[in-house]
C-alpha cells in the first residue's frame, strides 16, 4: 500500500463516524486532513494530532500547541505564530473538526449541500481558510482519491 492509501485508511473510519454524527461529509474531512496536514507529515499533526489546522478560538479548554503558520493577508503570504488545538489522538482531532464546522454558524450553508464537493466549496466560500484556492484544492483531492466513497451512513 502507498503512503497515501495508508493515510486515507487511517482517517476514513473516524471521518465516516463524524459524518454520521454531524453531517460533515467524510470526503471533505479526509481531503482537509490531507491538505492541512500534508498527508500527516506536518509538524502540527505530529506534535499535536491536529490534522485540520484548527486554531484555539473561543471555548477551547484543552491543550495548546504554538506553531508557525502561513496566512494570506491582503494577497500576500506571511508567517505568523498561532495557538492551535492539541489532541491526544487522531480520532479526537477528526470529531472536533466536524463539531467545529457544525457549531460555527458561518458554515451553516455548507450543511445544505447534497454532496462532499458542494460542501467543500461552501466552507471555502465561508472563510475556512485564507487560501483563495482552498475549495478547488479540496475538490481536486476528493476527485483524485475517490473520497466520495466514504460518504456513507
Amino acid at each position: 500500500m502507498s503512503e497515501q492509501t495508508d493515510f486515507i485508511e487511517k482517517i476514513a473510519p473516524g471521518a465516516t463516524c463524524a459524518f454520521k454524527e454531524t453531517g460533515v461529509f467524510a470526503s471533505v474531512t479526509i481531503a482537509q486532513a490531507i491538505l492541512e496536514s500534508g498527508w500527516g507529515r506536518s509538524g502540527l499533526s505530529k506534535k499535536a494530532n491536529n490534522y485540520f489546522g484548527i486554531k484555539c478560538y473561543g471555548g477551547w479548554d484543552g491543550e495548546i500547541c504554538k506553531m508557525p503558520t502561513k496566512e494570506v493577508v491582503h494577497g500576500r503570504t506571511i508567517i505568523v505564530v498561532a495557538d492551535f488545538r492539541k489532541y491526544s489522538d487522531c480520532a479526537g482531532s477528526i470529531l472536533d473538526h466536524a463539531r467545529f464546522l457544525k457549531e460555527n454558524h458561518r458554515y451553516e450553508p455548507a450543511f445544505l449541500s447534497a454532496n462532499g464537493l458542494d460542501f467543500a466549496k461552501a466552507i471555502a466560500r465561508n472563510g475556512y481558510a485564507t487560501d483563495p484556492q482552498y475549495g478547488i484544492k479540496l475538490c481536486d483531492l476528493i476527485r483524485r482519491y475517490n473520497l466520495e466513497q466514504y460518504d456513507i451512513f
